[in-house]
This record gives structure tokens, sequence and C-alpha cells, in this order.
């Protein structure tokens, strides 16, 4: 009798110790990863590309990603999920339904979302019936901790940073849509990209999530045109052109921040 207790409790005891991949504590189950990194054909600068470069190469012509540009480690270390929720769990957060053109809003605690909607994506659930943080910052609410971030060194003349910070859950992601220019970093996790040229329309459903296209789209717009791609990771981070298409794909539960370039 005694021995089956012990072999219950060490059964027990193991299975809470599931693998998981961890960034920051926002952790994703390896069988939660529901596509590969991909290939990646965008060019991949450093810190060493000057400012003259980006504007020659970069700033009006084709994606770029680039590698430790700024050093963010204290922004990283804010963001792990303990100290997150710790400071601003309270904080209300506004979520966006994950279609192209049609985003409906709803409103709740960061600590709520944290809990009941950072899971993977279902790749029956449409865009409309998707939600998730990626923006609409209370800005004043939020001031703290975004001020800590150091944007990229590059800019466009007569242009303004703007930042939008997000959290969420694998295979989640904004499908296919384009505006001004800007960069987007990865934080936590690792964020897959797609874009193609403003000229170049891809295939696909303005209320498939991108994972739906993904699976039913992403080979034959492959073949059709000239698809641009990559996965970013913690310290990459990508720009992207003015009027780009472009669609993106949360491998991991993840942590990411973006800085537009407005006139």
């Amino acid at each position: 009798m005694i021995l089956v207790f012990l072999l219950t409790l060490i059964l027990e005891c193991f299975g809470t110790l599931k693998p998981t991949i961890s960034n920051g504590g926002w952790d994703t189950y390896p069988e939660d990863v529901m596509t590969s990194p991909g290939p990646c054909n965008i060019p991949i600068r450093d810190s060493t590309l000057s400012h003259q470069e980006f504007m020659d190469l970069y700033a009006h012509s084709q994606p770029f990603v680039i590698r430790d540009g700024a050093n963010n480690d204290l922004f990283r270390a804010l963001t792990g999920k303990e100290h997150l929720i710790y400071s601003y769990g309270d904080s209300i957060v506004r979520l966006s339904s994950a279609n192209s053109y049609s985003y409906e809003k709803r409103d709740m605690k960061f600590r709520e979302y944290c809990k009941n909607y950072l899971f993977p994506q279902n790749r029956n659930t449409l865009g409309n019936e998707t939600f998730y943080m990626f923006g609409d910052n209370d800005n004043e609410e939020w001031g703290d901790l975004l001020n800590e971030y150091r944007i990229p060194s590059y800019n466009l003349p007569k242009h303004s940073p703007a930042l939008s910070f997000g959290v969420a859950g694998p295979g989640s992601g904004v499908p296919f849509h384009f505006h001004g220019p800007g960069f987007a970093e990865a934080i936590h996790g690792r964020k897959r990209w797609f874009l193609t040229k403003p000229d170049d329309r891809p295939t696909f459903h303005p209320n498939k999530t991108t994972l739906q296209w993904y699976f039913e789209d992403y080979p034959t717009v492959k073949k059709e045109m000239e698809l641009y791609e990559c996965t970013i990771r913690p310290g990459e981070a990508i720009y992207f052109p003015d009027k780009w298409w472009h669609a993106t794909l949360n491998l991991d539960t993840s942590v990411f921040i973006s800085t537009f370039l407005s006139p």
C-alpha cells in the first residue's frame, strides 16, 4: 500500500514537470509550436549599419532585420511574465480581433487577459473570433514601461516614432494588411513575418487568421509572387517600408513592440 502511494506521488510530481520553452517566464509547450521558423530571405544587419546605408538601401525599397540594434536588456527584464503581471496586472488593456480590416475591441485587466487568453491559437477559429493584445496601449498608464524601451536608431526625415506594445499566445498573429513604415522587435519569443511589395497583393481572406492562411494559402502565394519572409528572435527587429503588405505569426508565447514612423 505504501509502495502504491509512493508511485502515485512520483507520477503526480513528474506529471507537473512537463517541459516548456520559456522566454522570460512566458512558457510555451513544444507541441503548441504549430509552424517552423521557416526560411529567411531578408537581409540581416547589425548595429554597424549606418543611417546613410539605411536610407540608401532600405528606407523606401525593402525590408531588413536589424540584430542587436539597441540594448534592451532592461526592457526585456521588465517585461518578464512575473514582473509585468505584478506591475500591470490590474491595468486595463484593449484587445483587438485578429482580422484584416474590421477590428472589434474588448477591454479587460491585463491579469485576466494573461490567464484566459494566452492559449495556443485554434486552427478552426476565425479572425473575428480571435482576440489578443497588440497595440491600443494607454500611453499614460503604460508610459513608465514604454519609456524604458530603446527605439531603433534609424528614422525617416520628418517622421516621429510611436510605440505599440503587445503580448500574445502561440499561433496568434495579424493577417495581411498595410500601413506606414516602422520597426517591430521581438522581446520574448519568436515571430514569423511574411511581406510582399505594395503592388503585389497576396491571396488571403480578411477573416482568416494568419495560422489558417499559412496552412491553406501560403504554398500558393509563395509560388505566385515574391514573398519576403523571416522569423525574428529576441533582440532582433524587422523594418517594414511604407505600404508593404505584411502578416505575422507568433511561434511562441511572445512579447513584442513596434515603432511606427509617422509624418
